[in-house]
């Protein structure tokens, strides 16, 4: 089995970052994502990169008025309630930023292109580890998600946590729902799945810092090591920072460190797994694009060399069912 060269993407809009970027703070990201998507797209197209959407079920409605009869009825307690999207619906002044928070018309484009899966990342952006929230919310929750997928044409097969909070604990729901695969975290310290009061400075720093130097090795995984459980890890290898201006001169060693992972999965049977979300090439996206190019160049001439390919998590999961059966 050739080396795996895996990418998701988490579709979220503003629901991703509300309670901790205001819309005015984070509006240049929020007003050219649409465009980011557009490339990212014919891209993935030209180098024959199949990828992940993980999609939050808000992302799929119109507006609020039609998203607003689907909300379940158990809904997140979280002991700090701004960490709530179902409070934000109520408390936010609707008009004129729609755009922000709805994308239907995008997630129709992503199925359009060969090798896009759509999968999910929850109903409302739901927070696995925070004080407050059940397993009962959470389960309502990705119900939810997956009727309104379903509801047009897509069986999801694949979930990404939001905040990469996984609890171990939840595994089973996925199950319930037919959800095969999931993105886990890379095994570091700092990379662990925590809450939001346990993202120390600390923490964010170890993790930009190894985004430019190998602090914490490849970061890539076997398939049978994938392949150990139900549902199925399928760990990140990567975070694929956005362009910073103040960091530009260091995106040679970000890309180094990119590079040289892609080739050690390539060359040792092994899956790299590429992560980001579509806002965070909303700014600088002509930057960001460019260095996504010379990622995904470098793939092609990987797939040239050694026969690596590009699979989806639900591909992924798919041979993963067959090392797991056998």
């Amino acid at each position: 089995m050739p080396g795996i060269f895996t990418v998701s993407l988490d579709l979220e809009l503003y629901w991703g970052v509300r309670d901790v970027r205001s819309i005015q703070s984070y509006e240049e990201n929020l007003r050219g994502e649409r465009q980011a998507i557009r490339e990212m797209l014919a891209l993935f197209d030209v180098h024959g990169v199949h990828a992940t959407w993980a999609t939050l079920g808000f992302v799929f409605f119109t507006d609020v008025a039609e998203l607003r009869p689907q909300l379940p009825h158990d809904t997140p307690a979280y002991t700090k309630p701004d960490l709530s999207s179902y409070r934000y619906i109520d408390e936010h002044v609707w008009g004129g930023d729609d755009e922000y928070h709805f994308a239907p018309e995008m997630i129709d484009l992503i199925r359009g292109y060969p090798g896009q899966e759509i999968g999910t990342h929850t109903f409302s952006h739901y927070y696995c580890l925070e004080d407050g929230q059940t397993i009962d919310a959470f389960r309502a929750d990705l119900r939810a998600a997956v009727d309104t997928a379903k509801a047009r044409g897509i069986d999801v097969s694949s979930l990404v946590f939001p905040r990469n909070q996984s609890n171990p604990a939840y595994l089973s729901v996925l199950q319930e729902f037919g959800i095969q695969c999931y993105r886990g975290n890379e095994s570091a310290p700092f990379y662990k799945p925590k809450n939001h009061g346990q993202q120390t400075a600390l923490v964010r720093g170890s993790r930009l810092l190894d985004a430019y130097f190998n602090v914490t090795g490849y970061n890539t995984h076997t398939l049978e090591d994938c392949a150990s459980s139900r549902p199925f890890n399928i760990p990140s290898s990567r975070f694929l920072r956005p362009y910073t201006p103040v960091f530009a001169w260091l995106d040679g060693l970000r890309l180094r460190r990119i590079k040289r992972a892609m080739h050690h999965a390539a060359v040792n049977q092994q899956l790299f797994h590429l992560w980001w979300h579509p806002h965070n090439f909303g700014a600088h996206v002509e930057q960001n694009q460019r260095f996504l190019a010379r990622v995904l160049a470098y793939y092609a001439e990987l797939r040239q060399r050694y026969g690596m390919q590009s699979l989806n998590m639900g591909e992924v999961s798919t041979l993963l069912e067959d090392l797991h059966a056998g």
